[in-house]
């Protein structure tokens, strides 16, 4: 009598169902046909249709934006997501030349996916290709969302100390209104 010896039971391998692919996030410089995408997406953020300025930019930064000045978006699924603008500065105080960032938004649904930061990082290496290598941006003193934004991508406080002046009524923030008003 021959006695067999017993097998473990054939384990199945078990596979994970194939995860869907993420979308693609295309960064590319803007068309006439994205303004209408940016133009609701500031609005959605602002809470302001400001078409007539958009198109202005567009005109300034899209159409005529080759070399120093940017005007990129963020487009996933085949709609804009968001939207970068910047350009290179050498006139202000002495500074040498640096890349300004003035207008950045991602739609609310798609932030803290990485969009913002794609679209910091393709306008930096524009920005470096160009010979420029600091960076530099305003926000609104109470806008932490983008303050933290901003952090979390390294910028720092810079050397320059933001001044403004009130031009609200007539004698009031006229250069020299303080100095005559304590006489």
């Amino acid at each position: 009598m021959t006695i067999e010896p017993q097998r473990a039971p054939e384990r199945v391998r078990k596979t994970a169902a194939p995860a869907a692919a993420a979308p693609v996030l295309h960064i590319r410089t803007v068309k006439a046909a994205d303004l209408p995408a940016v133009v609701a997406l500031d609005a959605t953020v602002t809470g302001l249709h400001k078409a007539a300025y958009w198109q202005r930019v567009y005109r300034r930064y899209g159409v005529n934006g080759q070399g120093q000045r940017h005007f990129l978006v963020a487009e996933r699924d085949g709609r804009v997501c968001g939207f970068v603008i910047g350009e290179v500065r050498d006139w202000e105080f002495g500074a040498p030349p640096c890349g300004w960032l003035f207008a950045m938004d991602v739609m609310p649904s798609a932030r803290q996916s990485g969009v913002g930061g794609r679209l910091l990082a393709e306008l930096a290496q524009r920005f470096r290709r160009e010979g420029v290598r600091v960076l530099r941006t305003m926000t609104a003193s109470d806008n932490s969302l983008i303050q933290s934004f901003f952090r979390s991508q390294g910028m720092r406080a810079g050397h320059l100390l933001p001044l403004e002046l009130d031009l609200g009524s007539e004698g009031e923030g006229q250069p020299g209104a303080a100095r005559k008003a304590r006489r």
